[in-house]
């Protein structure tokens, strides 16, 4: 088992009973104190069961005060597209020769955006970007001929999200230096997201518990019903 930071060890706090949002995010603000600017993570344990295809949860979200993060973008493109992307700031763009670079190892990327007429090329490199969550997918908006936007979204604050196993789903939200306000924005904006997401095959509760964190710092649970207002 891993060892726990010391400052999640040395709270004493509760850290059971569900909080306002505004007040976990107090906390989890108060509690990231590291020396770098440590990131907000969201997980949300849903009631759905994901080995049934009626209960699958993906999707993307705006997120409006953005990430914090430098997103590096790879668009599969040809042309014009190819240029499109180019002006919209994607870091890699290509066809073959990206093909080449990423099936002999290169990856230095976040996010991978295609057009509709590169996917037969894309799907090779399937055993290479599924596993790491960037085979690119329609349903997300990153198979589209309007790339221009696709990378603007992503380098704008634009984050995938997909249930796991366990019926839970983790995203990154922001960071430390955000203000409250901006965090409380991007927790709204995500459980949102998941609530417009919410499959046909999910039964009773759907949003059962909400945890926010900081990278070095303890989790701290969020009421739903405060979500609502």
């Amino acid at each position: 088992m891993a060892k726990q930071p010391k400052r999640i060890q040395a709270w004493t706090g509760d850290r059971v009973t569900p909080l306002p949002v505004a007040e976990a995010v107090k906390l989890v603000k108060e509690n990231a104190k590291a020396k770098f600017d440590e990131s907000i993570e969201i997980a949300v344990n849903l009631g759905v069961d994901p080995r049934h295809a009626d209960q699958q949860v993906r999707g993307v979200v705006t997120l409006p005060s953005g990430t914090g993060r430098d997103v590096r973008v790879a668009v599969f493109a040809k042309d014009a597209k190819a240029d499109e992307a180019k002006a919209a700031g994607a870091e890699h763009v290509g066809a073959e020769d990206l093909y080449e670079k990423i099936n002999g190892g290169f990856m230095d990327f976040d996010r991978v955006i295609a057009t509709p007429d590169m996917m037969a090329l894309v799907g090779r490199l399937g055993k290479v970007l599924g596993p790491r969550g960037l085979m690119p997918n329609p349903k997300v908006g990153t198979v589209t001929p309007n790339v221009a936007q696709a990378v603007k979204d992503a380098k704008g604050g634009a984050v995938e999200f997909r249930v796991e196993k366990a019926g839970i789903v983790h995203g990154g939200i922001g960071k430390a230096s955000f203000t409250e306000g901006d965090i409380e924005a991007n927790v709204r904006a995500f459980v949102d997201a998941l609530n417009k997401a919410k499959p046909s095959g999910a039964k009773g509760t759907y949003v059962k518990r909400i945890s926010l964190s900081s990278t070095m710092g303890p989790g701290f649970k969020i009421d739903p019903a405060s979500l609502q207002a």
